[in-house]
Protein backbone atom coordinates (compact mmCIF):
# COMPACT_ATOMS: atom_id res chain seq x y z
CA UNK A 1 0.00 0.00 0.00
CA UNK A 2 0.86 3.79 -0.11
CA UNK A 3 3.77 3.94 2.10
CA UNK A 4 2.82 6.58 4.90
CA UNK A 5 -0.27 4.58 6.03
CA UNK A 6 -0.89 1.87 9.21
CA UNK A 7 -1.66 -0.77 6.67
CA UNK A 8 1.97 -0.52 4.45
CA UNK A 9 4.81 -2.80 5.02
CA UNK A 10 7.93 -0.52 6.48
CA UNK A 11 11.19 -1.92 7.29
CA UNK A 12 14.07 -0.40 9.49
CA UNK A 13 16.81 1.72 7.18
CA UNK A 14 18.88 2.74 4.53
CA UNK A 15 22.77 3.19 4.84
CA UNK A 16 25.52 4.70 3.18
CA UNK A 17 29.66 4.61 3.69
CA UNK A 18 31.90 6.68 1.84
CA UNK A 19 35.74 6.79 1.05
CA UNK A 20 37.27 9.31 -0.67
CA UNK A 21 40.24 11.43 -2.31
CA UNK A 22 38.95 14.76 -3.07
CA UNK A 23 36.65 17.18 -0.39
CA UNK A 24 35.09 15.66 2.40
CA UNK A 25 32.61 12.97 2.55
CA UNK A 26 29.79 14.07 4.61
CA UNK A 27 28.21 16.06 1.51
CA UNK A 28 28.58 12.82 -0.58
CA UNK A 29 26.99 10.70 2.44
CA UNK A 30 24.14 13.39 2.28
CA UNK A 31 23.18 13.30 -0.78
CA UNK A 32 23.03 9.17 -0.63
CA UNK A 33 20.59 9.63 2.07
CA UNK A 34 18.23 11.83 -0.07
CA UNK A 35 18.26 8.92 -2.36
CA UNK A 36 17.62 6.32 0.19
CA UNK A 37 14.58 8.32 2.19
CA UNK A 38 11.52 6.28 1.01
CA UNK A 39 13.56 3.49 3.64
CA UNK A 40 13.07 5.62 6.71
CA UNK A 41 11.72 9.17 7.86
CA UNK A 42 12.13 9.25 11.48
CA UNK A 43 15.61 10.03 12.31
CA UNK A 44 18.85 10.86 9.69
CA UNK A 45 21.96 11.23 10.40
CA UNK A 46 26.22 11.17 9.20
CA UNK A 47 29.15 10.18 11.33
CA UNK A 48 32.65 11.29 9.81
CA UNK A 49 36.21 11.27 10.19
CA UNK A 50 39.87 11.80 8.71
CA UNK A 51 41.85 8.91 10.83
CA UNK A 52 42.23 10.77 13.60
CA UNK A 53 38.83 12.33 15.31
CA UNK A 54 35.20 11.27 14.08
CA UNK A 55 32.43 13.98 13.90
CA UNK A 56 28.82 12.98 14.30
CA UNK A 57 25.12 14.74 13.72
CA UNK A 58 22.09 12.99 13.80
CA UNK A 59 18.27 13.74 15.14
CA UNK A 60 14.87 12.69 14.62
CA UNK A 61 13.42 14.09 11.50
CA UNK A 62 14.16 13.81 7.58
CA UNK A 63 16.84 14.32 6.23
CA UNK A 64 15.91 17.85 4.87
CA UNK A 65 15.02 18.70 8.55
CA UNK A 66 18.31 17.16 10.09
CA UNK A 67 20.90 18.92 7.41
CA UNK A 68 21.30 21.58 6.12
CA UNK A 69 24.81 23.46 4.65
CA UNK A 70 26.21 24.73 7.98
CA UNK A 71 25.97 20.98 9.63
CA UNK A 72 27.13 19.36 6.75
CA UNK A 73 30.00 21.87 7.00
CA UNK A 74 30.69 20.61 10.22
CA UNK A 75 31.05 17.26 9.54
CA UNK A 76 34.95 17.25 7.86
CA UNK A 77 37.49 14.51 6.97
CA UNK A 78 37.38 11.64 3.83
CA UNK A 79 35.16 8.97 5.07
CA UNK A 80 31.34 9.11 6.55
CA UNK A 81 28.83 6.78 7.15
CA UNK A 82 24.90 7.98 7.29
CA UNK A 83 22.09 6.52 8.18
CA UNK A 84 18.03 6.55 7.68
CA UNK A 85 16.02 4.56 10.22
CA UNK A 86 12.16 3.53 10.18
CA UNK A 87 12.02 1.66 14.04
CA UNK A 88 11.58 -2.36 14.12
CA UNK A 89 13.47 -2.79 17.23
CA UNK A 90 13.87 0.19 19.52
CA UNK A 91 11.17 3.24 19.44
CA UNK A 92 11.41 5.99 17.63
CA UNK A 93 13.66 8.33 19.64
CA UNK A 94 17.08 10.10 19.16
CA UNK A 95 18.70 7.68 20.97
CA UNK A 96 17.84 4.86 18.84
CA UNK A 97 19.03 7.73 16.02
CA UNK A 98 21.82 6.26 13.95
CA UNK A 99 25.30 6.01 13.60
CA UNK A 100 25.99 4.80 16.44
CA UNK A 101 29.06 6.04 18.71
CA UNK A 102 30.89 3.58 20.83
CA UNK A 103 34.14 3.35 22.00
CA UNK A 104 36.45 0.45 20.86
CA UNK A 105 40.08 -0.45 20.84
CA UNK A 106 40.46 1.01 17.49
CA UNK A 107 39.20 4.53 18.54
CA UNK A 108 35.34 5.45 18.28
CA UNK A 109 33.47 3.42 16.62
CA UNK A 110 30.13 4.88 14.05
CA UNK A 111 28.30 2.21 12.75
CA UNK A 112 24.59 2.07 10.97
CA UNK A 113 22.69 -0.55 10.40
CA UNK A 114 19.56 -2.11 8.21
CA UNK A 115 18.12 -5.05 9.46
CA UNK A 116 17.07 -7.27 12.88
CA UNK A 117 19.25 -9.27 15.30
CA UNK A 118 16.72 -12.43 15.86
CA UNK A 119 19.48 -12.90 19.21
CA UNK A 120 19.75 -9.47 20.25
CA UNK A 121 18.10 -9.67 23.65
CA UNK A 122 20.47 -12.95 24.36
CA UNK A 123 23.35 -10.73 23.03
CA UNK A 124 22.95 -7.71 25.25
CA UNK A 125 22.34 -9.82 28.28
CA UNK A 126 25.77 -11.16 27.68
CA UNK A 127 27.21 -7.81 27.26
CA UNK A 128 25.13 -6.13 30.47
CA UNK A 129 26.30 -9.02 32.78
CA UNK A 130 30.36 -8.59 31.36
CA UNK A 131 29.13 -5.18 32.41
CA UNK A 132 28.33 -3.31 28.90
CA UNK A 133 26.28 0.21 29.74
CA UNK A 134 23.80 0.67 27.07
CA UNK A 135 22.63 3.79 25.67
CA UNK A 136 19.88 2.85 23.25
CA UNK A 137 17.11 0.08 22.89
CA UNK A 138 18.06 -1.09 19.25
CA UNK A 139 19.72 -3.97 18.26
CA UNK A 140 22.07 -2.06 16.23
CA UNK A 141 24.31 -1.14 19.61
CA UNK A 142 24.53 -4.60 20.31
CA UNK A 143 26.09 -5.41 17.08
CA UNK A 144 28.69 -2.30 17.84
CA UNK A 145 29.66 -3.60 21.50
CA UNK A 146 29.78 -6.69 20.19
CA UNK A 147 32.74 -5.58 17.78
CA UNK A 148 34.49 -3.51 20.52
CA UNK A 149 34.00 -6.39 23.22
CA UNK A 150 35.70 -8.90 20.30
CA UNK A 151 38.95 -10.88 22.01
CA UNK A 152 40.58 -9.76 18.31
CA UNK A 153 43.60 -8.15 17.52
CA UNK A 154 42.55 -6.20 14.84
CA UNK A 155 39.45 -4.87 13.96
CA UNK A 156 38.60 -7.06 10.96
CA UNK A 157 39.01 -10.03 12.98
CA UNK A 158 36.77 -8.47 15.64
CA UNK A 159 34.36 -7.92 12.62
CA UNK A 160 34.81 -11.81 12.23
CA UNK A 161 34.02 -12.30 15.66
CA UNK A 162 30.88 -10.23 15.31
CA UNK A 163 29.87 -12.24 12.09
CA UNK A 164 29.66 -15.18 13.78
CA UNK A 165 28.10 -14.85 17.10
CA UNK A 166 24.96 -12.04 15.14
CA UNK A 167 22.01 -13.90 13.91
CA UNK A 168 19.79 -12.85 11.48
CA UNK A 169 19.44 -9.59 8.84
CA UNK A 170 22.28 -7.14 8.28
CA UNK A 171 23.90 -4.72 6.62
CA UNK A 172 26.26 -2.69 7.82
CA UNK A 173 28.51 0.30 7.56
CA UNK A 174 30.93 1.32 10.15
CA UNK A 175 33.34 4.09 10.16
CA UNK A 176 36.76 3.52 12.44
CA UNK A 177 40.07 4.66 12.28
CA UNK A 178 41.16 5.43 8.49
CA UNK A 179 38.69 3.10 6.81
CA UNK A 180 34.72 2.85 5.97
CA UNK A 181 33.93 -0.60 6.19
CA UNK A 182 31.05 -2.75 4.98
CA UNK A 183 29.41 -6.19 5.58
CA UNK A 184 26.57 -8.38 5.19
CA UNK A 185 24.75 -11.47 6.19
CA UNK A 186 25.65 -14.77 5.24
CA UNK A 187 22.30 -14.60 3.41
CA UNK A 188 22.34 -11.31 2.66
CA UNK A 189 18.66 -11.16 3.33
CA UNK A 190 19.17 -7.10 3.37
CA UNK A 191 20.72 -5.18 0.16
CA UNK A 192 23.88 -3.43 0.07
CA UNK A 193 26.23 -2.35 -3.24
CA UNK A 194 29.41 -1.23 -3.86
CA UNK A 195 29.67 2.22 -6.18
CA UNK A 196 32.35 4.17 -7.39
CA UNK A 197 33.30 7.86 -9.12
CA UNK A 198 36.21 9.47 -10.09
CA UNK A 199 37.25 10.26 -6.47
CA UNK A 200 35.13 8.42 -4.28
CA UNK A 201 34.19 4.48 -3.10
CA UNK A 202 30.59 4.00 -1.42
CA UNK A 203 28.63 1.62 0.00
CA UNK A 204 24.71 1.83 -0.05
CA UNK A 205 21.48 -0.29 0.70
CA UNK A 206 20.81 0.76 -2.88
CA UNK A 207 22.15 1.97 -6.31
CA UNK A 208 20.07 4.52 -6.63
CA UNK A 209 22.17 6.73 -4.80
CA UNK A 210 25.26 6.10 -6.61
CA UNK A 211 23.78 8.15 -9.22
CA UNK A 212 22.74 10.95 -6.96
CA UNK A 213 26.63 11.10 -6.47
CA UNK A 214 28.19 10.75 -9.30
CA UNK A 215 29.04 7.60 -9.15
CA UNK A 216 28.31 4.39 -10.75
CA UNK A 217 26.96 0.76 -9.50
CA UNK A 218 29.77 -1.79 -9.74
CA UNK A 219 28.58 -4.90 -7.58
CA UNK A 220 26.44 -6.46 -4.50
CA UNK A 221 28.26 -6.78 -1.35
CA UNK A 222 28.34 -10.89 -1.74
CA UNK A 223 26.46 -12.79 1.68
CA UNK A 224 29.27 -12.83 4.47
CA UNK A 225 31.40 -10.68 2.59
CA UNK A 226 33.69 -7.93 4.61
CA UNK A 227 34.49 -4.71 1.97
CA UNK A 228 36.88 -2.03 3.24
CA UNK A 229 36.83 1.48 1.90
CA UNK A 230 40.15 3.33 2.57
CA UNK A 231 43.29 5.59 1.04
CA UNK A 232 44.78 2.39 -1.01
CA UNK A 233 40.73 2.10 -2.44
CA UNK A 234 38.15 -1.02 -2.16
CA UNK A 235 39.29 -4.36 -0.50
CA UNK A 236 37.18 -7.54 -0.11
CA UNK A 237 37.34 -10.63 1.64
CA UNK A 238 35.05 -13.66 2.62
CA UNK A 239 34.28 -13.63 6.49
CA UNK A 240 31.68 -16.19 6.60
CA UNK A 241 31.22 -19.63 4.82
CA UNK A 242 28.92 -19.87 2.30
CA UNK A 243 24.86 -20.40 2.89
CA UNK A 244 21.73 -20.10 1.37
CA UNK A 245 21.47 -16.86 -0.21
CA UNK A 246 17.85 -15.48 0.52
CA UNK A 247 17.11 -12.18 -0.80
CA UNK A 248 13.79 -10.68 0.68
CA UNK A 249 11.69 -10.62 -1.73
CA UNK A 250 10.13 -7.59 -0.78
CA UNK A 251 12.76 -5.46 -1.58
CA UNK A 252 12.15 -6.32 -5.32
CA UNK A 253 8.23 -5.97 -4.92
CA UNK A 254 8.31 -2.88 -2.60
CA UNK A 255 10.86 -1.20 -0.55
CA UNK A 256 13.35 -0.42 -3.48
CA UNK A 257 13.04 2.59 -5.40
CA UNK A 258 12.33 1.70 -9.30
CA UNK A 259 15.67 3.25 -10.44
CA UNK A 260 17.43 0.74 -7.83
CA UNK A 261 19.45 -2.43 -9.38
CA UNK A 262 18.77 -5.54 -7.27
CA UNK A 263 20.99 -8.85 -7.99
CA UNK A 264 21.53 -7.08 -11.63
CA UNK A 265 17.88 -6.37 -12.22
CA UNK A 266 16.23 -3.12 -12.75
CA UNK A 267 13.46 -2.73 -10.17
CA UNK A 268 10.73 -1.00 -12.22
CA UNK A 269 10.86 -3.52 -15.00
CA UNK A 270 10.98 -6.41 -12.41
CA UNK A 271 7.73 -4.67 -11.26
CA UNK A 272 6.34 -4.38 -14.90
CA UNK A 273 6.22 -8.55 -15.26
CA UNK A 274 4.65 -8.77 -12.25
CA UNK A 275 1.66 -6.84 -13.40
CA UNK A 276 1.89 -8.84 -16.81
CA UNK A 277 2.28 -11.91 -15.04
CA UNK A 278 -0.77 -10.72 -12.93
CA UNK A 279 -3.18 -10.14 -15.66
CA UNK A 280 -1.96 -13.28 -16.92
CA UNK A 281 -3.11 -15.36 -13.88
CA UNK A 282 -6.23 -13.15 -12.75
CA UNK A 283 -7.81 -11.26 -16.23
CA UNK A 284 -10.17 -8.81 -15.19
CA UNK A 285 -13.11 -7.21 -17.81
CA UNK A 286 -12.96 -3.62 -16.72
CA UNK A 287 -12.25 -0.13 -18.52
CA UNK A 288 -9.23 1.21 -16.20
CA UNK A 289 -6.27 0.07 -14.60
CA UNK A 290 -5.33 2.63 -12.06
CA UNK A 291 -2.56 2.36 -9.80
CA UNK A 292 -2.29 3.08 -6.02
CA UNK A 293 0.39 5.60 -6.29
CA UNK A 294 3.67 5.35 -5.70
CA UNK A 295 3.58 1.89 -5.36
CA UNK A 296 1.84 0.33 -7.45
CA UNK A 297 2.73 2.01 -10.51
CA UNK A 298 5.55 -0.07 -12.48
CA UNK A 299 3.19 -3.37 -11.77
CA UNK A 300 -0.11 -1.45 -13.18
CA UNK A 301 1.93 -0.41 -16.14
CA UNK A 302 2.43 -4.33 -16.92
CA UNK A 303 -1.05 -5.10 -15.53
CA UNK A 304 -2.34 -2.61 -18.79
CA UNK A 305 0.43 -3.76 -20.98
CA UNK A 306 -0.77 -7.48 -21.23
CA UNK A 307 -4.55 -7.00 -20.84
CA UNK A 308 -4.93 -4.23 -23.42
CA UNK A 309 -6.90 -2.18 -20.54
CA UNK A 310 -6.30 1.10 -21.00
CA UNK A 311 -3.46 2.69 -17.83
CA UNK A 312 -5.09 5.82 -16.49
CA UNK A 313 -4.35 7.93 -13.20
CA UNK A 314 -7.44 7.55 -10.96
CA UNK A 315 -5.91 8.52 -7.71
CA UNK A 316 -3.66 11.66 -7.17
CA UNK A 317 -1.32 11.79 -3.91
CA UNK A 318 -0.58 14.11 -1.85
CA UNK A 319 3.10 14.57 -1.55
CA UNK A 320 3.17 17.11 0.87
CA UNK A 321 0.88 16.24 4.22
CA UNK A 322 4.54 16.72 6.56
CA UNK A 323 6.12 14.38 8.33
CA UNK A 324 3.09 13.99 11.23
CA UNK A 325 1.79 11.32 8.69
CA UNK A 326 4.77 9.12 8.47
CA UNK A 327 5.06 8.47 12.75
CA UNK A 328 5.00 4.84 13.28
CA UNK A 329 2.21 4.97 15.61
CA UNK A 330 -1.24 4.40 14.92
CA UNK A 331 -2.65 7.70 16.55
CA UNK A 332 0.08 10.01 14.42
CA UNK A 333 -1.67 8.26 11.14
CA UNK A 334 -5.13 8.41 11.71
CA UNK A 335 -6.39 10.75 8.76
CA UNK A 336 -5.01 8.51 6.77
CA UNK A 337 -5.99 7.37 2.84
CA UNK A 338 -8.26 10.77 2.33
CA UNK A 339 -5.58 13.10 2.95
CA UNK A 340 -2.99 11.01 0.92
CA UNK A 341 -4.66 10.00 -1.85
CA UNK A 342 -7.91 11.65 -4.24
CA UNK A 343 -9.92 10.25 -6.89
CA UNK A 344 -9.90 11.73 -10.17
CA UNK A 345 -13.96 11.65 -10.43
CA UNK A 346 -13.86 12.58 -14.28
CA UNK A 347 -11.87 9.41 -14.83
CA UNK A 348 -13.13 7.09 -12.53
CA UNK A 349 -16.93 8.07 -12.79
CA UNK A 350 -19.04 5.12 -14.79
CA UNK A 351 -16.27 3.36 -15.08
CA UNK A 352 -15.12 -0.65 -14.37
CA UNK A 353 -11.79 -0.22 -12.41
CA UNK A 354 -8.55 -2.41 -12.30
CA UNK A 355 -6.99 -1.21 -8.87
CA UNK A 356 -3.24 -2.51 -8.63
CA UNK A 357 -1.00 -2.36 -5.68
CA UNK A 358 1.89 -4.53 -4.56
CA UNK A 359 0.83 -5.79 -1.04
CA UNK A 360 -2.24 -5.89 1.29
CA UNK A 361 -0.80 -6.48 5.33
CA UNK A 362 -4.03 -5.74 7.31
CA UNK A 363 -6.61 -4.70 4.83
CA UNK A 364 -7.71 -1.33 6.42
CA UNK A 365 -6.75 0.80 3.77
CA UNK A 366 -7.64 -1.37 0.78
CA UNK A 367 -11.43 -0.98 1.73
CA UNK A 368 -10.94 2.74 2.38
CA UNK A 369 -9.75 3.33 -1.34
CA UNK A 370 -12.53 0.99 -2.74
CA UNK A 371 -14.60 2.68 -0.96
CA UNK A 372 -13.45 5.82 -2.04
CA UNK A 373 -13.25 5.14 -5.59
CA UNK A 374 -17.00 3.75 -5.21
CA UNK A 375 -17.94 7.35 -4.07
CA UNK A 376 -16.37 8.54 -7.15
CA UNK A 377 -18.80 6.64 -9.61
CA UNK A 378 -16.77 3.43 -9.89
CA UNK A 379 -19.25 0.95 -11.74
CA UNK A 380 -17.07 -1.98 -10.13
CA UNK A 381 -13.81 -2.25 -8.33
CA UNK A 382 -11.22 -5.31 -8.83
CA UNK A 383 -8.02 -5.19 -7.38
CA UNK A 384 -5.32 -6.84 -7.71
CA UNK A 385 -2.07 -7.79 -5.98
CA UNK A 386 1.21 -8.36 -7.15
CA UNK A 387 2.93 -10.00 -4.32
CA UNK A 388 1.14 -13.43 -2.89
CA UNK A 389 -0.76 -13.36 0.50
CA UNK A 390 1.58 -12.16 3.42
CA UNK A 391 0.60 -14.68 6.13
CA UNK A 392 3.72 -15.12 8.52
CA UNK A 393 5.92 -12.37 10.47
CA UNK A 394 9.25 -11.28 9.48
CA UNK A 395 11.89 -11.03 11.82
CA UNK A 396 14.53 -9.34 9.50
CA UNK A 397 13.81 -5.90 9.66
CA UNK A 398 9.95 -5.43 8.18
CA UNK A 399 7.52 -4.04 10.91
CA UNK A 400 5.18 -7.57 10.80
CA UNK A 401 6.93 -9.38 13.34
CA UNK A 402 3.18 -10.66 14.71
CA UNK A 403 0.96 -12.57 12.50
CA UNK A 404 -1.82 -11.19 14.04
CA UNK A 405 -1.64 -8.39 12.16
CA UNK A 406 -1.28 -9.78 8.98
CA UNK A 407 -4.95 -10.07 7.52
CA UNK A 408 -4.12 -12.76 5.22
CA UNK A 409 -2.69 -14.86 8.26
CA UNK A 410 -6.71 -15.81 8.91
CA UNK A 411 -9.14 -15.16 6.17
CA UNK A 412 -8.97 -16.60 2.59
CA UNK A 413 -8.76 -14.78 -0.46
CA UNK A 414 -12.44 -14.49 -0.91
CA UNK A 415 -13.30 -13.04 3.01
CA UNK A 416 -10.27 -10.64 2.05
CA UNK A 417 -12.22 -9.48 -1.12
CA UNK A 418 -15.67 -9.33 1.33
CA UNK A 419 -13.60 -7.34 4.01
CA UNK A 420 -12.60 -4.84 1.79
CA UNK A 421 -15.46 -4.64 -0.90
CA UNK A 422 -14.24 -5.45 -4.52
CA UNK A 423 -15.80 -6.99 -7.16
CA UNK A 424 -12.91 -9.27 -7.08
CA UNK A 425 -9.70 -10.13 -5.71
CA UNK A 426 -6.55 -11.70 -7.44
CA UNK A 427 -3.24 -11.95 -5.57
CA UNK A 428 0.29 -13.24 -7.87
CA UNK A 429 1.38 -16.55 -7.06
CA UNK A 430 3.97 -17.78 -5.59
CA UNK A 431 5.69 -19.36 -9.07
CA UNK A 432 4.48 -15.98 -10.70
CA UNK A 433 6.73 -13.98 -8.80
CA UNK A 434 9.89 -16.31 -8.92
CA UNK A 435 9.32 -15.80 -12.61
CA UNK A 436 8.90 -11.70 -12.57
CA UNK A 437 11.72 -12.01 -10.59
CA UNK A 438 14.16 -13.86 -13.00
CA UNK A 439 15.82 -15.46 -10.00
CA UNK A 440 16.16 -18.72 -8.53
CA UNK A 441 13.88 -19.66 -6.26
CA UNK A 442 16.62 -21.09 -3.99
CA UNK A 443 18.20 -17.70 -3.70
CA UNK A 444 15.05 -15.81 -2.56
CA UNK A 445 13.71 -15.37 1.13
CA UNK A 446 9.79 -15.93 1.15
CA UNK A 447 9.32 -16.52 4.46
CA UNK A 448 6.29 -13.75 4.71
CA UNK A 449 4.70 -15.99 2.39
CA UNK A 450 4.81 -19.43 2.42
CA UNK A 451 6.69 -19.60 6.69
CA UNK A 452 10.07 -21.38 4.99
CA UNK A 453 12.61 -18.99 7.30
CA UNK A 454 16.30 -19.77 6.27
CA UNK A 455 17.43 -18.79 9.93
CA UNK A 456 16.13 -19.64 13.63
CA UNK A 457 13.79 -17.57 14.14
CA UNK A 458 12.42 -15.68 18.11
CA UNK A 459 9.78 -16.34 19.71
CA UNK A 460 7.32 -13.29 19.02
CA UNK A 461 7.82 -12.09 23.07
CA UNK A 462 11.33 -11.77 21.67
CA UNK A 463 11.35 -10.08 18.18
CA UNK A 464 9.47 -6.78 17.12
CA UNK A 465 9.94 -2.93 17.99
CA UNK A 466 9.72 -3.41 21.65
CA UNK A 467 11.72 -6.82 22.43
CA UNK A 468 14.69 -4.63 23.91
CA UNK A 469 12.48 -1.66 26.01
CA UNK A 470 12.37 -3.39 29.16
CA UNK A 471 16.00 -3.62 29.15
CA UNK A 472 18.69 -1.31 30.95
CA UNK A 473 19.63 1.75 29.49
CA UNK A 474 22.64 3.28 31.14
Amino acid sequence: MTRMDCDALREECGVVGVSTTAGAAAPVAHLALYALQHRGQESAGIASGDGRRTWLHKEMGLVSQVFDAGRIAALPGHLAVGHVRYSTMGSARRENAQPLLVASPWGPLALAHNGNLINAPLLRAELEAAGVTFHSTTDSEVVAQVIARAPADSLEAAVAYAMERIDGAYTITLLVGGAVLGFRDAHAIRPLAVGRSAHAWLLASESCAFDHTGATYVRDVAPGELVVLDGGGMHARPLLPPRREAQCVFEHIYFARPDTVLAGRNVHLTRRRMGRILAREHPARADLVIPVPDSGTSAAMGFAEASGIPFEVGLIKNRYIGRTFIQPDQAARELGVRLKLNPLREVIDGRRVVLVDDSIVRGTTSGKIVRMLRRAGATEVHVRISSPPIRFPCFYGIDTSSRGELVAASKSVEEIRQMIGADSLGYLSQPGLVESLQLPRERLCMACLDGTYPTRVPQEALAGRHALEGARVG
